[in-house]
C-alpha cells in the first residue's frame, strides 16, 4: 500500500509545486480573457506531458520524453509572442532565447536515444504506470521551473526597455550556449570514433571541465534571468528561481551525480580516470590542475 502511495504523493506534490509557481507568477500579468495568461501556460505545461504520457504508456517508449519538453518550451513561448499585446524588445528576445535553446537541444537528445535504442533510466520506471506518469508530470514541472523567469517576464506588465542589463544577459546566455553546443558537439564527434567505444572523453572542453556542457547550460540560464529581472516586481521575483533551480537540477539531482555514479562504476579503478578526476575541474571550466 505505501508503495502506491509514494507516486500519488509525488504527483501531487508536483502539481501543487507548479499551482504555486503560477499564482505567484501571475501577479501583474496579462490575462487571457478573465484568465492569468502565466497560469494557463503552466497548466498547458503539464497537460501536454500528460497527453504524450498516455501514447508513451500505451507503447512503453520512453523516445519522445526529450523532444516533448524541448517542444513544450518552444510551443509555449511562441504562443506567448503570439497573444501578449505590445510586445517589447525584451520579451521578443526572451521568446527567442528560451526557443533557440530548446529547438537545438530537444532534436539532439531526441537523435542521441534513437540511435541508442533506449534510455536506460527509463528501463524500470516505465514497467510501474504511476512512476512513468511521474516522470512525465515532473518534466512539466521542470519545464516551469526554468523557464518561469522568461515566460513571467514576457507575460508582466510591466515592459522595461533595453538597458545594460539586458545586454549582460544576451551576452551571458551566449557564452553558455556556444560552451554547450562546443562541448556536445565535440563529445559526440569524439564517441564516433571506434577506439574511444565505452571510453571517457578527456580533450577539448573536456579537458578544462568535467561537465562543460552542464556548465554552459547554467550560465545560459542566468543570462536569461538578468534579461527577465527589470520586468519582474512583487511576486513575480518567484522567475529568479529558475537558474537556481537548473543549477541543482544539474549538480544535486540529476545531472552530475548520476554521471559520476555511473564514471565509478565503469572505470573507478582505472589510473588514467583517477588521474582525470584529480586534474580537472568538476563543473567550471579551469586549466588541468598540474600534480
Amino acid at each position: 500500500m505505501k508503495q502506491n502511495l509514494k507516486p500519488l504523493i509525488a504527483i501531487a506534490i508536483t502539481i501543487l509545486l507548479g499551482a504555486l509557481v503560477a499564482w505567484a507568477g501571475s501577479y501583474n500579468g496579462a490575462n487571457v480573457g478573465s484568465l492569468p495568461l502565466f497560469a494557463v501556460v503552466v497548466a498547458a505545461a503539464f497537460i501536454i506531458q500528460w497527453l504524450v504520457y498516455i501514447h508513451a504508456q500505451l507503447k512503453m517508449t520512453e523516445q519522445y520524453f526529450d523532444l516533448v519538453g524541448s517542444m513544450t518550451y518552444t510551443s509555449i513561448s511562441l504562443i506567448i509572442l503570439l497573444t501578449v499585446p505590445d510586445l517589447s524588445t525584451r520579451s521578443l528576445v526572451l521568446g527567442l532565447m528560451v526557443m533557440l535553446w530548446a529547438l537545438r537541444l530537444g532534436p539532439f537528445l531526441y537523435l542521441r536515444i534513437k540511435k541508442d535504442g533506449r534510455d536506460s533510466r527509463f528501463d524500470e520506471i516505465k514497467k510501474v504506470p504511476l512512476r512513468f506518469f511521474n516522470v512525465w508530470n515532473i518534466q512539466g514541472l521542470w519545464v516551469t521551473f526554468t523557464a518561469s523567469a522568461a515566460w513571467i517576464a514576457m507575460t508582466s506588465a510591466d515592459q522595461v526597455d533595453v538597458d545594460w542589463l539586458f545586454f549582460v544577459g544576451v551576452a551571458l546566455w551566449i557564452v553558455g550556449l556556444v560552451i554547450e553546443v562546443t562541448a556536445d558537439v565535440q563529445k559526440r564527434m569524439w564517441r564516433s570514433k571506434p577506439e574511444n567505444k565505452g571510453r571517457f572523453i578527456t580533450t577539448g572542453l573536456w579537458a578544462w571541465s568535467r561537465h562543460p556542457n552542464y556548465f554552459g547550460e547554467i550560465t545560459l540560464w542566468l543570462g536569461v534571468a538578468l534579461v527577465a529581472l527589470p520586468n519582474l516586481s512583487g511576486w513575480q521575483y518567484v522567475g529568479l528561481l529558475s537558474p537556481v533551480f537548473v543549477t541543482i537540477l544539474l549538480t544535486k539531482v540529476s545531472g552530475i551525480p548520476l554521471l559520476q555514479k555511473q564514471g565509478e562504476e565503469r572505470w573507478g579503478n582505472e589510473p588514467e580516470y583517477r588521474d582525470y578526476i584529480e586534474r580537472t575541474s568538476l563543473l567550471v571550466p579551469l586549466p588541468p590542475r598540474t600534480k
